[in-house]
This record gives C-alpha cells, sequence and structure tokens, in this order.
C-alpha cells in the first residue's frame, strides 16, 4: 500500500471538485482542470478533503498507481489554486528575451532571433531582458514550456553561457591547456 495515496488531498475553500468515473474535474479561481485517473483507482469526496483509494485491495499491480493518482489531483488542486512556476535567467553577453504578443523573442547568439510561440494557458514574462517567468495552472505544462525555452540554448559547460534555471548550478569544466 502507497503511503502517498493513503493522504488525504484538503480543498480549499472556493474550490469545486467532479468526481467522475475515469476522472477528476477540479474547479478554481485561476481556472479548469480535469486529470484522469489511472483505472483501478478511485476518488471519494468527504469534508473538504479527497481520498484516493484502490478498487480491489487484493490487486497487487494498482499498487504502483495509487501514489501516482493521488499526485497528479493535488497537483491540479494546487494548480487552480496557486497556480506553479519556473524561472529561467539567461546568461551570456547579448543575450536576451522580449515578449511580443503571443511569442518570445530570443536573441541567443544565433545569426537570427529564435521565436517561441507560447501555448494557450501558459503566461510568459520577462523582466530585466534575462529573467524569465513561466507560470501557469497544469503544472506539467509549466514544467515541459520551461525545459523547452531552455533546450534552445542549454548551459555551455566551459563559458557557462545560455539559459537555466533559477538556482542551477552548473559543473564547470576546465578548458584545455596549450600544453
Amino acid at each position: 500500500m502507497s503511503r502517498v495515496g493513503k493522504k488525504p488531498i484538503p480543498v480549499p475553500s472556493g474550490v469545486k471538485v467532479n468526481v467522475g468515473s475515469d476522472s477528476v474535474e477540479v474547479q478554481g479561481p485561476k481556472g479548469k482542470l480535469r486529470q484522469i485517473v489511472p483505472p483501478g483507482i478511485k476518488f471519494d469526496l468527504s469534508n473538504d478533503h479527497l481520498v484516493a483509494r484502490l478498487e480491489r485491495e487484493d490487486d497487487s499491480s494498482l499498487h504502483k498507481f495509487h501514489g501516482l493518482a493521488r499526485s497528479l489531483v493535488a497537483n491540479a488542486v494546487h494548480g487552480v489554486t496557486e497556480g506553479f512556476k519556473k524561472e529561467l535567467d539567461i546568461v551570456g553577453i547579448g543575450y536576451r528575451a522580449e515578449v511580443k504578443g503571443k511569442q518570445v523573442v530570443f536573441a541567443l547568439g544565433y545569426s537570427h532571433p529564435v521565436l517561441f510561440d507560447i501555448p494557450t494557458g501558459i503566461d510568459i514574462s520577462v523582466e530585466k531582458q534575462t529573467h524569465i517567468t513561466v507560470s501557469g495552472v497544469d503544472r506539467q505544462q509549466v514544467g515541459q514550456v520551461a525545459a523547452n525555452i531552455r533546450s534552445l540554448r542549454k548551459p555551455d559547460p566551459y563559458k557557462q553561457k545560455g539559459v537555466r534555471y533559477t538556482g542551477e548550478v552548473l559543473k564547470k569544466k576546465v578548458g584545455k591547456t596549450g600544453a
């Protein structure tokens, strides 16, 4: 039995939860999310708490999905109340970003500007041309968009230039010596 799966999910006031047969819909002040639940896992709503439970206790193949389903629904509840955000830094001389309409225009040392389309449900803001904040309701989508932006110019292990997560520590490689 999963320890994570047993923990109840507190549902804050102002959040509506609709438990279906194969999904859980969560609606809050920041938006609405629908999380599909793996087969064999059911959710019960009682006294402002959601509890994940197994349909059949004797089926050991369901145990691996118990904690996963609970975490996915807990992320949906947290997303519609507070939201998620990832912060990135651009490091390098002449490297910068700016938001133009539904696109982010990056200057990352290439011979051309790099255009990045902002997906629906995601907000991207740029402060000081070198600090990017990706925010949204869906944790998976926020993380994927931040990873896609980072992949435009990954940090160089020698000169430390590129797009990195805020607080990311890089191992600096020592360059070759002329011996």
